[in-house]
């Protein structure tokens, strides 16, 4: 019963939020009540911890084990720890896609380029298709600043499922560093095509201003069950709306967004993971 209140509260200033902005413009964006640690994580965490104390397990086991001890770390937003957990997977067990592709996530976060490039190649030399590797690569590509490579991964992951919206979003932002008004003449017919049944095409929406971010804000406050549904839209809707307006020069916009974007503890969201790389990035360039 108190999650329910709190979760009808959240999407109540939520949508008192929305209206300040339709008159006033962002005084006080929405925020969900961030994040926290369940039962079951923590409960989860100490039987892993117990487990990789046995003497009797085999070497694939305890690579395993090791593997999901660092995503749920990973989950938990302790990412050194995470990171140690792969780390010691792959020294167990060399040949794992999986644990390759989230540490090319992790060195793309900390703007580790080349590693990001050469972990991701060696998921998809281990595992041709992988289902996020190409994808990661392309955004990794994107935020080195080789942008046409990154269209031809983005690309080819877009062809894969082009009812995705996130798929067409990161091919959209990459092709706006090539060529913005092929890029918008491009999004808008792939958005007329797509099957938009799935949640994220308000978003594509919002970029082609055929939805205003008031009116994206109002129906994720009208269609978000709770808390969690709610940390996690807003998760992505301030990550996206920070690239919009960091693409049209208002920085200072864009900063508080992305800090907006990590608020809800959502560490397992691409949007949560980049917003950091995204900050450093505009606060770095403004010194």
């Amino acid at each position: 019963m108190r999650a329910r209140f709190w979760a009808v509260a959240c999407i109540l200033a939520l949508t008192g939020c929305a209206t300040q902005t339709a008159q006033r413009g962002w005084v006080q964006p929405p925020i969900a009540i961030p994040l926290q640690s369940t039962l079951q994580q923590e409960l989860q965490l100490a039987r892993t911890d117990q487990l990789l104390q046995r003497t009797d397990l085999d070497e694939v086991t305890r690579a395993q084990i090791h593997f999901e001890r660092g995503m749920l770390h990973d989950s938990l937003g302790l990412r050194d720890l995470a990171r140690l957990d792969f780390n010691q997977s792959l020294q167990i067990k060399p040949d794992q896609p999986d644990v390759f592709n989230i540490l090319g996530v992790y060195f793309t976060q900390s703007g580790h380029f080349d590693a990001a490039y050469e972990a991701f190649d060696s998921v998809l030399e281990l595992k041709e298709g992988h289902a996020f590797a190409q994808r990661n690569r392309g955004i990794a590509l994107y935020y080195g600043q080789r942008y046409q490579l990154a269209t031809e991964d983005l690309l080819a992951h877009y062809a894969q499922n082009p009812d995705d919206p996130y798929r067409t979003i990161w091919l959209y932002l990459t092709e706006l560093e090539i060529d913005p008004v092929k890029a918008n003449a491009d999004m808008r017919k792939r958005y007329d095509v797509a099957d938009r049944s799935q949640w994220g095409w308000e978003i594509v929406a919002m970029y082609l201003d055929d939805l205003s971010e008031v009116e994206l804000l109002n129906q994720v406050a009208r269609t978000s069950e709770g808390n969690v549904e709610l940390a996690q839209k807003l998760c992505e809707i301030y990550f996206y709306m920070a690239k919009r307006y960091q693409h049209r020069g208002d920085e200072g916009s864009a900063i508080s967004l992305y800090k907006m974007a990590m608020a809800g503890n959502v560490y397992e969201y691409i949007e949560h993971r980049y917003a950091m790389l995204e900050l450093s990035t505009v606060l770095q360039n403004r010194m």
